[in-house]
């Protein structure tokens, strides 16, 4: 029996060598959400029965840090299946094979060559930063996120009135939720109780923000701050740059022309002004008003910011700021003659120009195909649908309520769409569409495939 598992384990291990790091990535993510729907079947582990595509959506949700539900987490599981579900987005928002990359660092001090150019893959890591850096940030940076995110929601739900024992798994869940910009809540209701809790409203958002910007930015700030001669990287100006300019952007559309917002008084028009403009931003999730009572135009402006999203490399999704970017720079450029594409002074390679319009073109093609398929197979009003395929696509998680009266097609798709979301689109079609690995990676594997 044991020399049968090794042979498996051998041929397993020869097999995904074989893949390309987007083939990886893709089968890594999938092997979540499958073990995750199989747990989540697990009769004990539930309150109420359910079928078992709506335990494939919900699986899919947390490992795509999206936060759509079909039906309440709370009420359907258990704090087992509770706990399951904070794994998949805990696991789904630092990444494929980080925490077991950063294990074998801390045990071996070396990462091997197939781990460094997955990783490579999927967080795309400027040549100013090492991997065994970036993965240290990225485990120190998250724990210490969610503990501080954790005491802070456990002092806000206290003084609420919560039970002890009720106060500490609600704050711990909803920590890791907010960090990982999943949006996953155990309230019914959202955190639209909620709208002029100051505590509240100010934890989701330093830890949506604080995930967002992205772990690429984090780890070029901390040795920027650790070594002043370290030059930050283009990428963290633009994200942060960008990041500003979106969440203004927001509030003042939300604070002055939607009237769910500008009917309420004081701080509380402030604050939800500003939460509904992160949440669509961060793609964190959580909402502290209704988006089913929003008017068509600003449906529209969250869309947009849903579409954008945040940084690269963070828990956040969306296109991307630096793909919006890098368009903005291609038309400005084109406008003015310019034959040099620039952005903030700096000249843009065309690598990265190639591969910010393709995934500029496959994203906006994405949200026109699922809008297409869902205005068939649901009977919804058309901007309902924009949204939540806007939503699925970006991992945001916020929903005009449409979500759990969706057919079983339209869950399929609302599913799909999750899952390019988290992967990335450009991840995605070069898992499906790749031929196998080329001949330069597997030289440059070579010698980890008996590993």
């Amino acid at each position: 029996m044991r020399t049968f598992y090794n042979k498996l384990s051998l041929r397993y291990t020869a097999l995904k060598r074989s893949w390309t790091p987007q083939q990886n990535l893709f089968y890594g993510f999938l092997t979540y959400v499958l073990v995750g729907t199989l747990l989540l079947s697990l009769p004990w582990l539930q309150k109420t029965s359910a079928s078992i595509l709506d335990h494939l959506f919900i699986a899919t949700s947390a490992v795509s840090t999206t936060g759509l539900v079909t039906m309440s987490i709370f009420d359907s599981y258990n704090i087992g299946g509770q706990f399951v579900i904070m794994a998949l987005f805990q696991l789904g928002g630092i990444g494929y094979l980080t925490f077991t990359t950063f294990m074998l660092l801390s045990t071996t001090h070396k990462i091997t060559p197939w781990h460094k150019s997955i990783l490579n893959t999927e967080f795309t890591l400027p040549v100013t930063i090492r991997i065994k850096d970036f993965l240290k940030s990225v485990v120190l940076y998250t724990v210490i996120m969610e503990v501080l995110g954790a005491i802070l929601f456990f002092i806000a739900f206290k003084s609420d009135g919560m039970g002890t024992g009720e106060a500490i798994w609600s704050s711990i869940f909803h920590s890791i939720s907010a960090f990982c910009t999943a949006g996953f809540s155990l309230f019914n209701s959202g955190f639209t109780p909620y709208v002029d809790n100051g505590l509240i409203n100010f934890t989701i958002s330093m830890l949506a923000i604080c995930g967002s910007l992205g772990f690429i930015v984090i780890t070029d700030v901390g040795l920027w701050i650790k070594n002043r001669t370290h030059s930050l990287s283009f990428t963290t100006k633009i994200v942060t740059i960008g990041s500003l300019i979106l969440l203004a952007f927001g509030y003042l559309f939300f604070y002055f022309l939607e009237p769910s917002i500008s009917s309420l008084s004081g701080s509380a028009r402030v604050s939800a002004a500003f939460f509904q403009s992160m949440t669509a931003m961060t793609t964190v999730g959580f909402n502290t008003v209704d988006f089913g009572t929003f008017i068509l135009p600003m449906l529209l402006v969250t869309i947009f910011l849903m579409y954008i999203g945040a940084s690269p490399s963070g828990t956040a999704g969306g296109m991307k700021i630096t793909t919006l970017t890098a368009v903005f720079a291609i038309m400005q450029s084109r406008l003015k003659g310019s034959k040099n594409i620039t952005f903030l002074g700096k000249r843009i390679p065309y690598e990265r120009l190639y591969v910010a319009t393709s995934s500029f073109i496959f994203y906006t093609t994405l949200i026109f195909v699922g809008t297409f398929v869902l205005t068939f197979s649901e009977d919804f009003d058309f901007e309902n649908i924009l949204f939540e395929v806007a939503s699925a696509l970006g991992t945001v998680g916020v929903s005009t309520g449409i979500t759990g009266d969706l057919s079983s097609i339209g869950k399929i798709i609302i599913i799909i769409l999750m899952f390019i979301g988290r992967l990335g689109v450009l991840t995605f079609g070069l898992a499906i569409w790749s031929k196998g690995i080329t001949k330069e990676d597997r030289e440059i594997l070579k010698e980890d495939i008996a590993v």
